[in-house]
């Protein structure tokens, strides 16, 4: 009995850390992919640098849900959440917080600078999103895409990798046109359940994340076009890694799809229940269209700068 009740504990610890939303960090690793760095050494370094990722994500995640506590016991899911339902103390979530993010920000300085430094960047971008940015119409996106590219510089601050402007321009334009899906998908959501929600929502409106949205998508895929077209535009190390550009394509229409009011409104009136792009990290570990494209873009990536990398394709 006693057993049973610790692990119930302990589960429920675990789930207050939000593990699912760390695939989110998953971005760290594409330094060393585009790179082709995939030595043991560089992916210890960059597992190193997932894993400090997880931990400061997850401290704030503890501060959020502290702060929401209670709207989060009025919510019809969130009180559902550890916190909210009295499984973790708010004492011991605080100090769970407080290790992680000591603890994260130390390890990261230590192990190189410029890796301290970029968890410190992102700690205070996230002090700023949550006692006033979150709040701000179109800062809001811009902090959520901000958050990705400091994960990607991490990989390669982690690495000793330099990267591109491409690189760089090719994960906010995606990571910005996640976070206007994401607020589509919310906004979509409210329409048709109705209930309480982040008061942000309230300045958008369904045309303006649209324009946003393809102003943000042409973004993307010009980008990446232009990376991958080669060194003749100090891009990809070979031109062929146009091959992978298909597949970035259909994983943008993938995403639109999944988060178009209509297509919500379909899944509302069947089992889903729709909303299902409002959370990017279950699409990709749900959405098995989408899984198997991310699937096949990093293989083909990995194949074609193989091959660059022995001379095949020169």
């Amino acid at each position: 009995m006693l057993a049973s009740k610790g692990k119930r504990s302990l589960v429920a610890y675990l789930l207050a850390l939000r593990p699912k939303q760390w695939t989110k960090n998953l971005v760290v690793f594409a330094a060393p992919l585009f790179s082709l760095q995939l030595d043991p050494i560089t992916l210890l370094q960059t597992l190193l640098s997932f894993g400090l990722f997880c931990g400061i994500s997850s401290a704030f995640y503890l501060l959020n849900d502290i702060a929401d506590v209670e709207s989060d016991r009025r919510h019809p899911t969130k009180c559902k959440r550890p916190i909210a339902a009295g499984l973790v103390s708010i004492p011991a979530a605080l100090t769970m917080a407080a290790f992680l993010l000591v603890g994260t920000v130390a390890i990261g300085w230590m192990h190189v600078p410029l890796l301290g430094s970029t968890l410190i960047a992102y700690a205070l971008m996230q002090v700023a999103y949550n006692l006033r940015l979150k709040h701000t119409v179109i800062l809001d996106v811009i902090c959520i895409a901000s958050g990705f590219v400091l994960r990607a510089c991490a990989g390669a601050a982690a690495t000793g990798i330099t990267v591109s402007v491409w690189f760089l321009l090719c994960t906010a334009m995606l990571a910005l046109f996640l976070g206007i899906e994401k607020r589509k998908a919310e906004l979509r959501v409210v329409q048709l359940k109705g209930g309480q929600t982040r008061r942000v929502l309230y300045r958008y409106s369904q045309p303006l994340l649209t324009r946003m949205e393809g102003s943000v998508t042409t973004g993307v895929m010009m980008t990446y076009a232009l990376w991958s077209a080669g060194p003749a535009v100090n891009g990809a190390p070979t031109p062929w890694m146009m091959l992978s550009f298909p597949f970035v394509i259909y994983g943008v229409f993938r995403y639109q799809f999944l988060s178009d009011p209509e297509e919500i409104g379909r899944r509302a009136n069947g089992t889903d229940h729709g909303g299902k792009s409002e959370r990017p990290e279950e699409v990709l570990l749900s959405d098995r269209p989408i899984a198997l494209t991310v699937l096949a873009w990093i293989v083909t990536v990995v194949l074609v700068l193989s091959l660059n990398d022995k001379g095949i394709l020169n």
